[in-house]
């Protein structure tokens, strides 16, 4: 183990660097000159390895030093150690920064790293994304100059980040950013997409102002019906059409009712376990009446069902689906029309199909017929009784068996709504497969 330097260990080199002057000098005289000349011998010694030294600093820079003696050699070793400390620190804290940028990059949030005065030294691969900055390009540049919002400049040169921000980008994004303390001078700042939670928020404000406005028509008819029949007699004719006209609308309200619960427990259900068997044939056998019966011969119904395709599911959610839109088939085409409807094995699966000829749906109301409430024609739809969410409760029963509803439209010529079960999902699939081919 070497000795640190110290002051006793140069006064001891000196003097020994002295003791053989001394003794020359009390052989033959001469004793300063002989001093001069040791001290002088001893400062060239010292100045040589003050270059090795400056040349392994500054110009070798290699990692071993090189080898030295006496007062020297705990100098150069001392400084050898002390490089190595500082590379393994300066490792430690490269490695730290790379699992912080690893961990940021995990992250679901755009993670941006300024100083106070919003200067960018780095930003995740979100960032990127989200808010269009691009690294390392950017590194360097302002924040206020790549995002040019009112609100965000004010938010930052207020410093009052108590609050989070909420800002609608050009993208339509709708992005929630927190500015906090990273470490002196310097800002963390996350930015969260909350496009989706704005999405469902407005979907639920519109699901409680659609409920409220379907349950208040019908309430205001039994409110005005019972309020008449309060204040004055009614004659016979006045008194049956009241009558009927609230049993018309309570059942409207029951039916809503219904299908809410419905669409509740569709959506509520966990993931469900696609082992029952589902007879959809015998399900259509018995459909076939009742939607003769609701149509009272105004229309043209054709069945056209394999009664061997037979399927795994859950049977409630797939009558709910396969009922509701043989009942908007019917509910919502005019008196003459033709309405096809098919259970039928092909090659991508079990096809279940209704199409009509009736005068079809304009292309623009195809992408929102499976939102809650929506209607095509909101007076018709009322005429017929309909709730505007039936096929939302198909979209969602279908969701659960890996499928979804298909809808397309020629005006006056044909329109279909189809869905295609899995292969996987018909009982003795590679039964039926060998058969077909």
């Amino acid at each position: 183990m070497l000795e640190r330097l110290s002051w006793k260990r140069l006064v001891s080199e000196l003097a020994l660097a002295c003791l053989p002057a001394l003794l020359l000098g009390l052989l033959f005289g001469y004793l300063p000159w002989f001093l001069f000349a040791s001290v002088l011998i001893m400062l060239v010694w010292h100045f040589r390895n003050l270059m090795r030294l400056s040349h392994w600093l500054w110009i070798d820079r290699t990692m071993t030093p090189p080898t030295g003696r006496a007062s020297w050699e705990p100098l150069f070793y001392g400084l050898y150690q002390m490089q190595m400390r500082n590379r393994r620190r300066r490792r430690e804290l490269g490695n730290l920064i790379k699992r912080f940028r690893s961990g940021a990059e995990s992250l679901p949030d755009a993670v941006i790293l300024t100083t106070e005065e919003g200067t960018i030294f780095w930003c995740n691969g979100l960032a990127q994304q989200h808010l269009g900055l691009r690294w390392p390009e950017d590194n360097g540049q302002n924040i206020l100059n790549l995002l040019r919002y009112p609100e965000f400049s004010r938010y930052i040169r207020q410093r009052d980040f108590n609050k989070p921000l909420t800002l609608v980008l050009n993208n339509q994004r709708h992005m929630e950013f927190r500015v906090m303390p990273y470490s002196e001078g310097q800002w963390l700042m996350v930015a969260r997409d909350v496009t989706q939670m704005h999405q469902l928020e407005g979907a639920r404000r519109n699901f409680f102002a659609n409920v409220s406005h379907e349950l208040r028509t019908p309430l205001t008819v039994l409110q005005g019906y019972l309020e008449m029949m309060n204040d004055e007699v009614l004659n016979e004719k006045s008194r049956v059409k009241a009558l009927q006209t609230m049993q018309e609308q309570t059942r409207r309200m029951d039916s809503l009712v219904k299908q809410l619960l419905t669409l509740s427990r569709i959506e509520a259900a966990p993931v469900i376990d696609l082992k029952e068997k589902v007879d959809v044939p015998m399900m259509l056998r018995m459909l076939q009446p009742e939607a003769e019966t609701l149509s009272g011969g105004r229309h043209e119904i054709h069945f056209h069902t394999d009664p061997h395709l037979k399927v795994f599911g859950d049977d409630e959610q797939l009558r709910s689906a396969i009922s509701n839109l043989v009942y908007n088939a019917v509910n919502h085409t005019p008196e003459g029309t033709r309405i096809d409807i098919s259970w039928l094995h092909t090659r991508h699966g079990a096809e279940f199909k209704v199409c009509d000829n009736g005068p079809g749906i304009s292309s623009e109301h195809l992408p929102r017929l499976t939102e809650r409430f929506y209607r095509v024609d909101k007076a018709r739809s009322r005429a017929t009784g309909g709730s505007g969410l039936g096929l939302a409760i198909v979209k969602h029963a279908l969701s659960h068996h890996n499928a979804r509803l298909d809808i397309t439209s020629e005006p006056d010529v044909e329109t279909c709504f189809t869905f295609t079960l899995p292969a996987r999902l018909i009982v003795n699939s590679e039964i039926r497969e060998n058969v077909t081919h």
